[in-house]
């Protein structure tokens, strides 16, 4: 899924607890796409880049490659590695989860 919604590898993104999260401005340039019934993606109308993404309708999830400026965070693990493609390759300092990990993880 995160390779068709980025058409990249991979998506990198940055998790927020539900409720942090808020548009400052755009709202009504946005196109929403809902994925599975608890789950959808949040993308620009004008050039269709994925921005987020909610979970029961809490947005949960940012892509960082539509932050502007360093982010400034660690890659800390690597998830869905159980349907990567097969021609992608992964740094070995980094822990890998086939699935979406445990809370406790």
């Amino acid at each position: 899924m995160c390779r068709k919604a980025s058409g990249s590898q991979s998506s990198a993104f940055a998790l927020l607890e539900p409720n942090a999260f808020s548009w400052s401005s755009g709202e009504d340039q946005l196109t929403y796409y809902k994925s599975s019934d608890d789950m959808g993606a949040y993308f620009c109308s004008k050039c269709c880049s994925t921005l987020a993404g909610d979970y029961t309708g809490d947005i949960c999830w940012v892509t960082l490659g539509c932050v502007d400026g360093d982010p400034e965070i660690i890659v800390e693990k690597h998830i869905f590695m159980g349907s990567k493609a097969s021609w992608e390759t992964n740094p070995d300092d980094v822990i890998q989860y086939k699935e979406f990990p445990d809370e406790d993880a």
